[in-house]
């Protein structure tokens, strides 16, 4: 049987519940996954890369077949150097597949030995990244508590 590494690819700013449920099931089909972070100067991004690894880490700890990397320029050539054969999407919307098909389409071109594989997440963020974007924020419960909505 064959040994299948993907690459499960975001800027993961926050990291989410669909995220992590993607990276649960994937860790279940793929022999390995890597979450891959990607680098982009062009963005303000809310956490600095190095949160990221650590809520990512701190979340994925119990999958032994996931680790976290980071990466820049295309994801095909990440993925060619990673040795991995598969990358892993979400989709939430119609429009996120329509963005996501180019996106495969145009990895497939540049590199056909790199497979997509779609898969649809459920959403929200986990208790300890809602814990970090409240103190990024400042962000007070009691006192809006029945003011919002």
């Amino acid at each position: 049987m064959k040994n299948v590494k993907a690459i499960y690819p975001g800027s993961f700013d926050p990291l989410t519940n669909g995220h992590l449920d993607l990276i649960a099931r994937g860790s279940k089909i793929f022999d390995e996954l890597i979450v891959a972070i990607l680098r982009n100067a062009e963005k303000d991004p809310l956490f600095s890369i190095e949160e990221r690894k650590e809520m990512i880490r701190a979340e994925t700890a119990k999958f032994e077949n996931v680790r976290v990397e980071t990466f820049d320029g295309l994801l095909v050539d990440f993925a060619v150097q990673q040795g991995a054969q598969a990358v892993l999407r979400g989709i939430r919307a119609i429009s996120d597949y329509e963005y996501e098909l180019q996106m495969a389409m145009m990895n497939r071109k540049l590199d056909d030995r790199v497979e997509t594989v779609f898969m649809m997440p459920k959403g929200l963020v986990p208790v300890s990244v809602e814990g970090r974007l409240t103190k990024k924020f400042n962000f007070n419960k009691a006192a809006t508590r029945g003011k919002i909505g």
